[in-house]
């Protein structure tokens, strides 16, 4: 369980970009974060995984309080929080293995990691995922001869490399049209349910949040306005996450179309 509570996240003496947010993740549901740019969405994600500091607050994961740990208890609690990035952050100049096995490098050894000498269980477990999102033939491939669709399961199988107890996914389909990133978003929500693993993703696409998740948390200003079942999202609420922001015309149209 992913229990939030009280969280304020502050730059320099400006206005809190997160502001006293309460947030519980339970079970393998799939958490769909919405609202305009500036809502405070990225920033509650790495806030999750200490990517950034949190001001106060509690973000307790599974029994163990995140915001206080500091050097190594830190680097171990980050190998149990997977990240997929809209940007794939990948190595180009590495293969697909490769960059899988990146996902693993809180578990083995510098050496084993600098040369290539993964565990065979690793390399089992990386084949077995990679045939599961279908990159599977690109294991020796360069990361930059892919497409990318392709590049972004590359994201997630490097990330459930890690085990994860949970995955945040900042804004995955940004960079993809909209053919593939259906398919990454419904990817999720299979993965999500057959490795009984919650996901929260951070979306602007409300179609694809309301087809492809199970609940729904707007955001507007830093507070939590919304929280419900993609159902309960009508017009009402669209209203009062979106109004006047620069965020409503793209997300109105995402919805319609």
């Amino acid at each position: 369980m992913l229990k939030i509570a009280d969280l304020v996240k502050r730059y320099g003496t400006g206005e809190p970009v997160l502001k006293n947010l309460d947030l519980t993740v339970e079970g393998t549901s799939i958490v769909a974060v919405i609202g305009s740019s500036g809502a405070g969405k990225s920033t509650l994600l790495r806030c999750i995984n200490r990517l950034v500091e949190p001001t106060s607050g509690s973000i307790e994961l599974n029994g163990v309080e995140l915001t206080s740990l500091r050097g190594k208890d830190l680097r171990m609690a980050r190998r149990r929080i997977g990240m997929v990035f809209q940007g794939f952050n990948l190595v180009d100049r590495l293969t697909v293995m490769e960059n899988v096995q990146s996902g693993r490098l809180g578990y083995i050894s510098t050496w084993a990691a600098i040369t290539r000498r993964y565990p065979k269980d690793d390399i089992a477990r990386a084949y077995e995922l990679m045939e599961r999102v279908g990159i599977a033939q690109y294991a020796n491939t360069r990361a930059d001869a892919l497409s990318g669709g392709e590049r972004q399961r590359v994201g997630v199988v490097r990330a459930l490399m890690q085990r994860p107890e949970i995955l945040l996914a900042d804004e995955p389909t940004a960079s993809l049209d909209p053919r593939t990133s259906e398919a990454i978003m419904g990817l999720m929500r299979d993965l999500a349910h057959e490795l009984d693993l919650p996901i929260i993703i951070n979306i602007h696409n409300v179609t694809e949040a309301k087809e492809y998740t199970d609940r729904i948390v707007g955001m507007r200003y830093g507070r939590i306005i919304f929280d419900d079942a993609p159902a309960a999202l009508d017009e009402d609420a669209m209203e009062a996450i979106y109004a006047g922001s620069p965020g409503a015309d793209r997300a109105a149209g995402a919805q319609a179309a």
